[in-house]
């Protein structure tokens, strides 16, 4: 049945001029063979022949225009990914902070996960914050992602065996409790994360955040989505802020007033205004 499926030039443009205009997500002609394929899935499970009669119901049905994007992002994700990003947390931007927050009243630490997907990196955040912030300081993350099944998962924070892998055994044994099967989050650290449904073509509401992770996602931007959603983050971000994208993805020649920094563990950006 949706094996069969014609997937023409034309149907292609429609459907990634779609996708490009409701989240921002770029398809090209060398991706292509992904977004059959995930059309191949979304036409079985809805029992359909067609994806000109598919993308006549994302056109109409809010709901599973949702779950279409869900089910064409990518979800690569592991505790600590990165490591120096975490590194140049811990010794760099945590304490820059705490010495630039010092006299404000305000102690808390405020931070946005963007592009979270299963949780693994917000987590991630709030294990090192608890370890690492003196008192009185606290901190809130907010974690957001294009995908529902992926924030189901945040939420759940249970993880398999499989997935733990990196997690210290010491933040391990204080932040998890071992489940059939895996580890479960424990809640005094679910607590401080608010999972989210959010699409980065919008503006998320969040302001005067301290630090914004989002990495590893405007890589599928093109460069003017990719310029769109960076200056979105400076309008959510405190006066003196941080920004850690992927490895791989830069500012460069993009159209934005954030600062590059370069410390002696990675390499990430500020606002300083």
């Amino acid at each position: 049945m949706a094996d069969n499926v014609f997937f023409s030039d034309a149907d292609f443009d429609v459907y990634r001029n779609l996708i490009y205009n409701e989240s921002g997500i770029h398809f090209t002609t060398t991706n292509r063979s992904i977004l059959e394929s995930r059309l191949k899935e979304r036409l079985r499970e809805k029992n359909l022949l067609s994806v000109k009669v598919y993308f006549d119901t994302i056109s109409k049905d809010k709901e599973e225009l949702k779950s279409f994007l869900d089910s064409i992002t990518t979800n690569l994700t592991r505790f600590f990914r990165n490591q120096a990003h975490f590194d140049a947390l811990e010794h760099f931007v945590v304490p820059e902070l705490l010495k630039l927050k010092k006299n404000s009243g305000n102690y808390t630490l405020k931070v946005w996960s963007a592009g979270c997907s299963t949780g693994e990196e917000p987590y991630t955040i709030a294990m090192l914050l608890s370890e690492i912030l003196p008192v009185p300081w606290k901190f809130e993350v907010v974690a957001s992602d294009i995908s529902l099944k992926c924030l189901m998962t945040g939420k759940e924070g249970f993880y398999a065996d499989s997935r733990i892998t990196g997690i210290p055994e010491a933040y391990l044994k204080k932040y998890f409790d071992k489940v059939e099967g895996g580890y479960k989050v424990r809640s005094s650290l679910m607590s401080k994360i608010r999972f989210d449904y959010h699409n980065l073509k919008n503006d998320s509401g969040l302001r005067g955040l301290d630090i914004v992770f989002c990495r590893n996602v405007i890589i599928y931007f093109d460069e003017a989505a990719q310029t769109a959603v960076i200056n979105r983050f400076w309008d959510s971000m405190a006066s003196k802020s941080f920004l850690f994208i992927g490895h791989s993805e830069s500012l460069f020649g993009m159209d934005t007033k954030f600062e590059f920094v370069k410390t002696q563990w990675a390499t990430l950006y500020r606002k300083f205004v």
